[in-house]
């Protein structure tokens, strides 16, 4: 049942097509019961999967026989894990995009594309179905950003496809290459990951495939394009671009790069720049990133950038996590990659949905003379629960993610962990500074009228619209997940663990880890 994910979102994207334009309301029904519909298949999914069971196929057809090239869906526990995480994240971002009034029909029939798109990527175990799908999620990103987005949309949407586009060249480059010395005859996953692909070819084709696939996942220096598409996306697609469209990235890296090249992360046998080897090279710019994009957000002005720079910093613990190939290690940089989509899409929709939306600022210097708990309470209390799952507070799902990815630093790079462990405490204090700027500065001044269209009451309060049904079951189910996540991080261990124990990454384990 798992593959009508893809099926449905694509079916509902082409019914939306026929609903006519002056029934804006028809569309958001159709697309919250289509992704709805998704989001049940996948639980249904994951109940049914047995981890025991391992790569488990769930359709398989020839597609050009003459290549080898099949089409192949399958699922492990990471498969599932991921497959979850994009149907709890469409459901949220269409709650969230309720009052999206300008073109409904086209912007949730992109929006529906973009997620039948990443189901399949994190699906297809045949390569060339696998880049199919992860080209196709670039397209729909494109024009949400450009015809919905606000500040420097153009902008945005051309930066983020092409660095998309740019990464996916090199990725290509790297399939066609393997895909030839291993013998031009399958372009299955499994299979190539047999091959003995020498260790000169895996020198250089993992560091070119991990980085085409890192671009997306924010790896330094190549991240400015996500705080820019952050900031220029509408609500629901922010939640999705930090929430899945980046753990594209990080799944492609551990799925394809590291999976078919583990000799790649090998030592050189020399010392180039202080550096013995691709893994050490990587971890370094994971950790950069960490701490870089922290202190970015320390000083962001604006709302929306602050929670930008806060998902480089968070992606980063998932690049170094991956690099400290661990067990532990590989199991909190997957459990990572759903905590943070879970939490950067709370804390999205906090900005630019309950407040932007309202205040039509995000400027924290306007926003603290709004006294906006008092305006929009909810808004407050959802924020201060991100925050606190956002910088790791025991109890939610990002202290138990990022406390296993530590761990495996610490046993693989123990100077890197201490260094990753200031990149929290600055997480600590970005998140404190923000939450009080934007929601609980105590100062009864005047509030400005160009930053609301209503009236300050007698206590300085603005009258801002009361929250939404959509917004409250939105916001609860984000919140609940966190929560759930946190006190039973097994749930999502258990599907983890033993597929990373499979064959598919005995390799990996053999060549570098312990």
């Amino acid at each position: 049942m798992i593959a009508w994910t893809i099926y449905s979102s694509f079916i509902g994207a082409l019914l939306l097509a026929l609903v006519p334009q002056a029934n804006p309301r028809l569309a958001r029904v159709l697309a919250l019961l289509t992704a709805s519909a998704s989001l049940a298949i996948a639980v249904a999914g994951a109940c049914a999967y047995s981890p025991a069971a391992g790569l488990t196929t769930v359709a398989r057809y020839p597609w050009v026989p003459s290549l080898g090239i099949q089409y192949y869906l399958a699922v492990d526990g990471i498969s599932i894990v991921m497959v979850l995480l994009t149907g709890i994240a469409s459901v949220a971002g269409i709650l969230f995009s309720w009052n999206i009034e300008h073109r409904v029909k086209e912007f949730f029939c992109f929006y529906l594309v973009l997620i039948g798109a990443v189901y399949g990527v994190f699906l297809s175990f045949d390569l060339f179905l696998f880049f199919v799908f992860y080209e196709l999620a670039i397209v729909p990103k494109y024009f949400l950003i450009a015809i919905w987005g606000s500040t420097n949309r153009e902008y945005g949407a051309m930066k983020l496809a092409l660095y998309s586009f740019v990464g996916s060249a090199m990725i290509l480059v790297v399939l066609l290459a393997a895909f030839v010395v291993s013998g031009g005859k399958t372009l299955d996953l499994a299979e190539l990951a047999k091959f003995p692909f020498s260790p000169a070819f895996q020198m250089w084709a993992l560091p070119v495939m991990f980085v085409g696939f890192a671009i997306l996942a924010g790896l330094w220096p190549f991240h400015t394009w996500a705080p820019t598409g952050h900031v220029a996306a509408p609500t629901a697609a922010s939640m999705l671009l930090a929430g899945v469209v980046m753990k594209l990235g990080a799944y492609g890296a551990l799925r394809v790069a590291m999976t078919l090249f583990p000799l790649g992360l090998d030592n050189w046998g020399t010392k180039h720049l202080g550096f013995e080897s691709w893994r050490d090279f990587f971890a370094v710019l994971a950790l950069i990133g960490i701490v870089y994009g922290a202190l970015v957000a320390l000083v962001q002005k604006d709302f929306k950038f602050v929670i930008g720079y806060s998902s480089v910093s968070h992606m980063g613990f998932v690049l170094l996590g991956l690099m400290t190939v661990t067990q532990i290690g590989l199991s909190g940089a997957v459990l990572q990659m759903f905590s943070h989509g879970i939490i950067a899409g709370l804390l999205f929709a906090v900005v630019g949905r309950m407040v932007y939306e309202r205040t039509h600022t995000r400027d924290l210097s306007e926003l603290e003379k709004m006294r906006l708990f008092k305006a929009i309470p909810f808004a407050a209390f959802t924020f201060v629960v991100g925050g606190l799952a956002s910088m790791g507070l025991p109890g939610f799902s990002g202290f138990v993610a990022e406390l296993q990815v530590l761990i495996g630093a610490w046993r693989a790079f123990p100077t890197y962990a201490v260094i990753a462990g200031l990149g929290i405490l600055i997480a600590v204090a970005y998140t404190i500074r923000t939450m009080s700027r934007a929601f609980f500065s105590g100062a009864p001044s005047p509030v400005s009228p160009s930053a609301i269209s209503a009236a300050p009451s007698s206590e300085n309060v603005p009258l801002l619209a009361p929250m939404s049904v959509p917004e409250f079951i939105g916001a609860g189910l984000l919140m609940l997940l966190a929560l759930v996540v946190g006190l039973q991080p097994r749930l999502l261990l258990d599907l983890i663990g033993p597929a990373l124990t499979s064959p598919l990454f005995a390799n990996l384990f053999k060549g570098v880890g312990p």
